[in-house]
């Protein structure tokens, strides 16, 4: 599950149990990559923030579809499985199946058949490729296609954000060993709600 030791709910305490609450799935599942935090509460809370402020909060320019696509084009970029295989498996039930949905994976690093991408997603995906894996190479001409794609200056920050939060949730994951054991895969908190109630 993870190379560090993590708490279960019966051993947190009374602010770690608050935080277990608000996460785990109604059979009591967490996800190890929250459980991870379990020693240091307060990283919880920061990850948590960034997750669904990023990924599940609105207003946001991109649909669900190119939210999830773009968190799997970063994961697979980074080769964290663990992102991916949760991400791709949230694509599959936005596009409602599984086999687009792996189609979309592989084209999201623009090789191979890319036509499963539409244009705009193309751009979404050139962007978040080149900031995962040159960051020091990103200038503001980078940003033109995205506008041409429909994307204005809170969109532009909407995809940033999106590829920014994946980069530190696979560092998080590929630095501490944590896998996707016993886990559903592919939900997420509600955006029509508060809190992290998963939908």
């Amino acid at each position: 599950m993870t190379w560090i030791r993590t708490l279960s709910f019966e051993e947190a305490d009374e602010r770690l149990r608050k935080i277990y609450g608000q996460v785990q799935m109604p059979d009591g599942h967490i996800d190890n990559i929250l459980k991870v935090h379990s020693l240091r509460p307060q990283t919880l809370t920061g990850h948590l923030a960034l997750y669904k402020s990023a990924m599940h909060s609105k207003p946001n320019a991109l649909t669900p579809r190119e939210r999830e696509l773009v968190g799997v084009c970063v994961s697979l970029s980074n080769e964290c499985d663990y992102c991916v295989e949760h991400h791709r498996a949230g694509l599959a039930r936005h596009v409602g199946d599984e086999g687009l949905a792996g189609r979309l994976t592989e084209a999201s690093q623009l090789q191979g058949d890319i036509s499963v991408l539409t244009p705009r997603e193309q751009e979404l995906c050139r962007y978040a490729l080149k900031l995962t894996r040159s960051p020091a190479a990103m200038r503001e001409s980078d940003l033109a296609p995205l506008r041409s794609a429909g994307l204005d200056h809170a969109g532009i920050l909407d995809l940033n954000q999106i590829v920014s939060y994946f980069a530190y949730a696979n560092r998080t994951v590929l630095g501490l060993g944590i896998t996707t054991d016993g886990e559903p895969l592919g939900l997420h908190p509600d955006e029509d709600r508060e809190g992290y109630e998963h939908a």
